[in-house]
């Protein structure tokens, strides 16, 4: 069985990286612009999305449908080492409740859920795709 590279890491400048919001429960907690952005280009495609995208302590996330199953993309930014340039992180994970997160059932991705988010970032050209990986691999 093929490995589903579940992570997209990407560079932008399009995104806000440095202006603290009063609604972040953490600072920097960025990335509700990407998020709705990113929502946006979904609809597009068909895809269907929250009306808005939820916010966790390290960034934010949104539900969407693929295949007939719900799936999370959860998106942050780490700001580069010492100075250098940041980066985006964007990984899909499989909705699931408590009792499904036991059973592992998020680790059970449909391809055409990743397929959406890196067709979306590949093809904007206000955005460079690093690398995609295993959300396991960072």
């Amino acid at each position: 069985m093929e490995k589903i590279q579940n992570c997209v890491i990407f560079k932008t400048s399009a995104f806000n990286t440095t202006v603290q919001r009063d609604y972040f429960i953490n600072p920097s907690c960025f990335g509700d612009d990407a998020a709705r952005w990113i929502m946006v280009e979904m609809g597009i495609q068909g895809f269907h999305t929250d009306v808005e995208p939820s916010q966790e302590d390290f960034g934010w996330y949104f539900t969407f449908e693929a295949a007939g199953v719900s799936h999370h993309a959860v998106i942050g930014y780490r700001p580069g080492a010492y100075g250098g340039e940041g980066e985006w992180i964007c990984w899909v994970e499989r909705r699931a409740g408590l009792v499904g997160a036991l059973f592992k059932m998020r680790k059970k991705i449909k391809l055409e859920a990743v397929k959406a988010i890196q067709d979306v970032l590949s093809s904007s050209p206000a955005v460079k795709v690093v690398k995609f990986c295993d959300v396991r691999e960072l």
